[in-house]
C-alpha cells in the first residue's frame, strides 16, 4: 500500500464544488471515478481544500492510497487520459503514509480577478468578476493592508460554517492593476481561511474601491466579529486557488 499525493487544476464552472455531494457532478467525485478505474480499486481522494461551486483551482491537493504496482509519477499522464479537459493532474508523487493535505500546516494562495471595464470581455466571463463602475485600486490597497496578521475574521465567514476557531493568519495581500484590460487581481496568502473568507474580503474590497466604505473602517469591521458589517459576498467564478505549501518542519 503506497500513498499518491496529486496537484490538480481545473475550470471549476461545470462543477458544484470540490466535495462529494448526492446528486450532482463535483470534481472530487469525478477524480474518485477516474482513479478508480484505473487502478481496478475503490478509491476515495481525499482533498486539501474543499472549494465551493464555481471555484477554479491552479493548484489544490488530493491524496489517495492504493496497490496499484503504476509507478507514483506515472499517475498524472494515465489520470489526464481518462479525465474531462476541464481536470488535469498537474504532478502526482508518493508520500508518507501519514501525511494528509487537510490536516497538515500549509500556506493557501487564492487569487481573486475583476475585470473593471465599459464592457465586459467574453475570455473572462467564467473566471471573474466584472464591474463596470470605477474602482479605486489605491483606497483598496490601503484597506488591504487592514487584514495583514493574525485575526479573528468571524465578520468575513458566512453562515454554516463548522470550525473550532475563527483565527486565521493572513501572510500577505497583494493587489495588482492591469490598466490595459482593466483587470485587477487580488492576491492572498495565509495558513487557512473561512468559510466564504476570500470572497466576503474580496466584496468588502470592492465596497471601498466604489467609495461605499473608507480604508479606515476596515479594522473596526474586522474588530466586530459581525458578518454584516462587512461586505458582501463576491461571486465564486472570480476565485482561484493558486497553490498550497506544505510545511516541511
Amino acid at each position: 500500500m503506497k500513498r499518491i499525493m496529486l496537484v490538480v487544476s481545473y475550470d471549476g464552472t461545470n462543477y458544484h464544488g470540490w466535495q462529494i455531494q448526492p446528486g450532482v457532478i463535483t470534481v472530487e467525485s469525478v477524480l474518485n471515478e477516474a482513479v478508480s478505474r484505473l487502478t481496478g480499486e475503490q478509491i476515495q481522494v481525499a482533498g486539501a481544500s474543499r472549494t465551493d461551486a464555481g471555484v477554479h483551482a491552479l493548484g489544490n491537493v488530493a491524496v489517495f492510497d492504493t496497490c496499484s504496482r503504476i509507478p507514483a509519477e506515472k499517475f498524472s499522464y494515465a489520470l489526464n487520459q481518462r479525465l474531462p479537459e476541464d481536470i488535469v493532474i498537474q504532478e502526482s508523487k508518493e508520500v508518507q503514509a501519514d501525511f494528509h493535505p487537510r490536516y497538515c500546516k500549509c500556506r493557501k494562495t487564492y487569487e481573486y480577478t475583476i475585470i473593471n471595464r465599459r464592457f465586459p470581455l467574453p475570455e473572462y466571463r467564467n473566471t471573474a468578476f466584472f464591474y463596470y463602475g470605477k474602482l479605486n485600486v489605491g483606497k483598496m490597497r490601503s484597506a488591504a493592508a487592514a487584514f495583514i496578521g493574525e485575526h479573528d475574521f468571524a465578520a468575513f465567514c458566512s453562515a454554516g460554517a463548522q470550525v473550532k476557531t475563527t483565527v486565521r493568519n493572513i501572510y500577505d495581500m497583494e493587489i495588482e492593476e492591469e490598466q490595459a484590460e482593466g483587470r485587477i487581481r487580488i492576491r492572498v496568502t495565509g495558513n487557512g481561511f473561512l468559510y466564504n473568507m476570500v470572497r466576503i474580503i474580496t466584496g468588502t474590497l470592492l465596497e471601498v474601491g466604489k467609495g461605499t466604505l473608507e480604508p479606515e473602517s476596515v479594522p473596526q469591521i474586522i474588530a466586530s466579529c459581525n458578518r454584516g458589517e462587512a461586505g458582501p459576498t463576491a461571486p465564486a467564478k472570480g476565485l482561484k486557488l493558486l497553490s498550497i505549501n506544505f510545511d516541511t518542519d
